[in-house]
């Protein structure tokens, strides 16, 4: 795995912050994960990210909504599961030219714009959302790896908001040793993060069937029901194990509007009263029939 220098020489400090003991790096090992990838309306998608500087990924005329579930066994602040809902996107003062990016990552920014990310404990929550800015939140999560499918569900207050279901590849193959980008909003200010990873993913392009993408009609999820989600994946993949590397060191930046803010983002308020609880909530009522895609 490619660790950034500062991780490596960092490695075995100690670091407290916001009371959450570190033994540096911050990392993660035997973590399996399920990530796919679904076009989406760009102007829709655009209308979810706040300010000017972060853009849609498009790839060719339409943009990407990437859902990816990872089951952390073995972390500093030990095992939770994280559900990802993100826009693929670029960083700049205009938007990015297609496809480019893809290939160009550090020149234009590419990763992801985090939308929402639920988490199964409380002390992930208040690391996450508190150091990072990440839009972390506690709420019922599983992680299933079946015989033909890998899954995930994300329920609050006893009601599913999504299902993600990968079907299981026969192998993974491709061995992957690289960084990731997340830009998320936070206290009125963009927050950028990394992540390092390695491990070997099975995964399939543009294959009818490769994943399923259930999403209810709460409240929360109405802002997803507006970006015209193609239900066939451009991309569905499985990670069986992965290990990662959070970088400490992040950028941030205000978000600025062309009119005042009617209303604050979430801010320190909502961190500063969470305990470090790694206690879960109930998991998630599935369907008992779930595999059949109900």
């Amino acid at each position: 795995m490619v660790i950034p220098t500062r991780q490596t020489r960092l490695a075995g400090r100690h670091a407290l912050v916001d009371g959450i003991p570190f033994t540096m790096p911050v990392h993660s090992e035997q973590t399996p994960a399920l990530m796919a990838a679904f076009s989406i309306d760009p102007d829709a998608a655009r209308s979810l990210i706040p300010g000017n500087e972060v853009h849609p990924f498009r790839l060719w005329k339409r943009a990407l909504l990437v859902v990816s579930v990872v089951d952390y066994r073995i972390t500093n602040i030990g095992k939770y599961i994280e559900y990802s809902i993100a826009i693929a996107c670029t960083h700049g003062s205009r938007r990015a030219p297609r496809l480019l990016p893809a290939l160009m990552m550090r020149t234009f920014g590419t990763g992801q714009y985090v939308w929402d990310l639920p988490v199964s404990t409380e002390i992930s929550v208040k690391g996450g959302k508190g150091i990072w800015g990440m839009p972390k939140h506690q709420a019922s999560l599983d992680f299933v790896i079946g015989d033909d499918w890998v899954s995930s569900q994300y329920d609050m207050e006893g009601q599913m908001l999504m299902r993600i279901d990968v079907r299981k590849p026969a192998s993974a193959w491709l061995p992957l040793n690289m960084g990731a980008a997340n830009y998320c909003a936070f206290r009125g200010m963009l927050m950028k993060s990394r992540i390092n990873f390695r491990g070997k993913l099975g995964f399939s392009l543009f294959s009818k069937g490769a994943s399923r993408l259930f999403i209810s009609d709460h409240p929360r999820m109405a802002p997803l029901k507006t970006l015209d989600i193609d239900p066939e994946p451009i991309f569905a993949g499985f990670f069986p194990s992965t290990r990662g590397v959070l970088d400490d060191y992040f950028e941030c930046w205000f978000v600025s509007e062309a009119q005042p803010p009617l209303k604050p983002m979430d801010g320190l308020e909502s961190t500063f009263f969470l305990g470090q609880s790694r206690q879960w909530l109930p998991d998630p009522q599935r369907a008992p029939d779930w595999e059949k895609g109900r």
